[in-house]
C-alpha cells in the first residue's frame, strides 16, 4: 500500500494539523505517516504558543518514514521557522513523487505560524519543489505581493508562479477567506498546462457554521488522497471541494469546545466528482 507523509505541526484540540491530516486520510481511505514540524499549544479558541520541534529531528522523522514506506505525496502543513523549513527542504530535494504545499502563515486567531524572517527560505525551499499549492486568500497575498482583490490582478499573480517556479503543476485559492459578505464560497483551481493554465472554480453556499477550525488542513489533505487515488488534480479538486462541503454541512449540528469548532467530526465516503455548479476558464500566457 502506498502512503502519504504529512510534515506539519500538530494540535492537541485534534482539529487541524497532522491530526486533521491523518484523520481525513483515514476517512478517504489512504495510509497517512507523519512527521512533526511543531508543538503547539492550543485548543478550539485560538493558539497560545508554538514550539519548533528540533530541525534535524524534523529530517530524521520523514527520513525513517521515507527509507521505509512506499511514499507517493508528501503533504506539507506548518513548518514554523526558517530552520525547519530548509530542514524539510532537504528532504524534498530527493524525493520524485507529488508535493502539495498548504502554506500555513499564520493562525485564523492571529498567532504566526512561520516566521516572517523565513519566507525567502519558503519560498525557495518549498514551493520552488512543490507541485501543487494550497493558499488561502491572504496567503496568497503574502505569498505573491499583491494587495487586491481584483480578478485581473489574481490571474496575472497566478501567470507569474507558473512562471518563477516550473514544478508547479496546479494552485488552489481556497476561497474561504476572500469576498466574506458574499453569500457563496468560490474556490478555485489553476492548473498548468503547455501554453498557460486551465481555470476552474467549485462555487457552493457559504454556512454559517461554528465548526471552521481545521479546514485549511483538511481541504488539502483530502485533495493529496483524491489524487493518490485518481492521478487527476482536476477530479481531485472537485472531490476535496465536495468532502469539505458535506464536513461543514453535517457537522454544523455539533458542538466541540468553547471556540471554532473542528470541521472533521464525522466520518463518511464522497462519491461526487464535479459538481453542476462548475466552470471552467482557458488562460493562454505567453
Amino acid at each position: 500500500m502506498r502512503a502519504i507523509l504529512s510534515i506539519a505541526g500538530s494540535d492537541p484540540s485534534g482539529g487541524a494539523g497532522i491530526q486533521a491530516d491523518l484523520k481525513t486520510f483515514a476517512t478517504l481511505g489512504v495510509y497517512g505517516a507523519a512527521a512533526i514540524t511543531c508543538l503547539t499549544v492550543q485548543n478550539t479558541t485560538g493558539v497560545i504558543a508554538t514550539h519548533p520541534v528540533a530541525p534535524e529531528i524534523v529530517k530524521a522523522q520523514a527520513a525513517m518514514v521515507l527509507a521505509d514506506l512506499e511514499v507517493s505525496h508528501i503533504k506539507l502543513g506548518m513548518l514554523g521557522n526558517g530552520s525547519i523549513v530548509r530542514a524539510v527542504g532537504e528532504v524534498l530535494a530527493d524525493f520524485r513523487g507529488e508535493i502539495i504545499c498548504d502554506p500555513i502563515l499564520r493562525s485564523t486567531s492571529g498567532k504566526t505560524l512561520l516566521e516572517d524572517d523565513a519566507l525567502a527560505d519558503f519560498n525557495r525551499e518549498i514551493i520552488a519543489r512543490a507541485t501543487v499549492l494550497t493558499p488561502n486568500f491572504r496567503e496568497f497575498q503574502v505569498l505573491t505581493g499583491i494587495t487586491g482583490d481584483d480578478d485581473g490582478e489574481i490571474t496575472s499573480a497566478i501567470a507569474m508562479m507558473f512562471a518563477d517556479y516550473p514544478r508547479l503543476r496546479a494552485i488552489v485559492l481556497k476561497g474561504g477567506h476572500r469576498q466574506e459578505q458574499e453569500p457563496q464560497v468560490v474556490d478555485t483551481l489553476f492548473l498548468r498546462e503547455d501554453l498557460g493554465f486551465t481555470t476552474i472554480e467549485s462555487r457552493r453556499e457559504r454556512l454559517k457554521t461554528p465548526n471552521t477550525h481545521g479546514t485549511g488542513c483538511t481541504f488539502a489533505a483530502a485533495l493529496t488522497a483524491a489524487h493518490q487515488q485518481t492521478g487527476s488534480w482536476s477530479e481531485s479538486f472537485h472531490l476535496a471541494c465536495a468532502y469539505l462541503d458535506q464536513l461543514l454541512r453535517r457537522n454544523a449540528a455539533y458542538r466541540i469546545g468553547h471556540g471554532t469548532g473542528p470541521c472533521c467530526i464525522i466520518c463518511f465516503e464522497t462519491k461526487s466528482k464535479q459538481p453542476p455548479n462548475s466552470h471552467r476558464r482557458h488562460n493562454k500566457t505567453g
